[in-house]
């Protein structure tokens, strides 16, 4: 593999740092800020659970991504993974919780208008509607888990020490299951734009199973979102365990399933499948917000318990943060790819000129455009 092919793929890597960091929050930040597990606990089996969910079911999810946006030059799929971790990493920056999802839309965005691509409104529609079904579906299962489980608990009268320790062992389970979800569901917003472009080939595993060139792909994303796991994620998790309401252990544990229930039910091929051999009304397989399921769990219980505790200030910061995220993503991007095309003269696109935005308003030159069209 050729040294800049390897360059290229840095941006991927550097965005799966940047999910891990701030991701890794929505799925053991409740558990995590209200002092049931270790941090380093958490963040360990955060990373294993993220790299097999990534590997083995991703690839449902990161298909819509493809049909939002088909960018097939290595240099603008490193710009767009790039501008997009850029975008995460100012939001982890500031402690708010944002979505991978929303910033790799933008930076899609940003490389069809430069590239003259036209945006699929079907599969744009379809991402934005996920968007706000999102944290109201959370919300939702929220409500219904919280119920159910008081009721259960109360029946069941436990002592307080075995409470605590169903209730530590409950976070765990539902982490590892959040985490596996959150591979399956965002690595696609990782590396999804690099598979139209992907450097590798399948090749055979000692004749038992094929390793294909996407999944070789999601391998390095995961490996890289275990590392932002490891490395920088304690400071969102600290703000979504803490900082947007007071959480229960309890609470804690049924915001990190109504999460983690959300990310399956838009990633899993299997149940997509299952509803469909029956002929009932399938769930679109897209890359939906870990922060906005999380958030939305959050404001279930709360506004079970009649709204009290919310502090809406942080409430207010995490929604800036998801309008920022993309924008900055989408504008990142665009700037980045006439830099990558008319100073480092990297090709960004694989296609002919069509109504490239350079050609309008003069970004290339006439001999740089000649060149390129050959």
């Amino acid at each position: 593999m050729e040294i800049t092919v390897l360059l290229f793929l840095t941006s991927g890597l550097f965005l799966g740092w940047a999910l891990g960091a701030n991701d890794a929050a929505n799925v053991f930040g409740t558990a995590v800020g209200t002092r049931m597990i270790r941090f380093s606990t958490a963040a360990a089996i955060c990373s294993v659970f993220v790299i097999l969910g990534a590997v083995h079911s991703g690839a449902g999810a990161a298909e819509t991504l493809g049909k939002l946006g088909a960018i097939d030059a290595l240099a603008g799929a490193f710009m767009a993974a790039f501008s997009a971790g850029i975008a995460v990493y100012l939001m982890t920056k500031a402690g708010l919780p944002v979505s991978t999802t929303q910033a790799i839309v933008g930076a899609i965005i940003g490389w069809n208008l430069f590239s003259g691509t036209t945006t699929d409104p079907g599969s744009l529609t379809k991402i934005l509607l996920t968007w706000v079904v999102c944290p109201f579906l959370a919300a939702g299962i929220a409500i219904i888990l919280f119920k159910v489980t008081t009721v259960v608990l109360r029946k069941a009268n436990l002592h307080l020490l075995r409470t605590d320790a169903y209730t530590r062992l409950g976070l765990l389970v539902a982490g590892a299951f959040g985490s596996y979800s959150l591979g399956a569901n965002n690595i696609g917003n990782v590396m999804g734009v690099f598979i139209p472009a992907s450097p590798f080939t399948d090749f055979n595993f000692i004749g038992l199973m094929t390793f294909s060139s996407t999944e070789q792909l999601f391998l390095l994303g995961a490996i890289a979102i275990a590392i932002g796991v490891m490395t920088y994620s304690k400071p969102v998790m600290m703000t979504v365990g803490g900082g947007l309401m007071p959480l229960s252990p309890v609470a804690a544990w049924v915001v990190v399933m109504a999460h983690s229930i959300v990310l399956f039910l838009f990633a899993s091929q299997g149940l997509e499948q299952f509803l469909a051999s029956n002929g009932l009304p399938t769930i679109p397989l897209v890359p939906v917000s870990s922060s906005q399921a999380v958030v939305g769990a959050v404001l279930g219980i709360a506004f079970l318990k009649g709204g009290r505790g919310i502090r809406w200030r942080v409430l207010g910061g995490i929604g800036t943060g998801w309008v920022a995220a993309p924008a900055i993503a989408g504008v990142v991007c665009f700037i980045g790819l006439y830099f990558m095309q008319n100073v480092f003269d990297q090709k960004v696109f694989a296609d002919g000129l069509g109504t490239h935005p350079a050609k309008v308003v003069g970004f290339a030159s006439p001999e740089k455009i000649e060149t390129r069209s050959q």
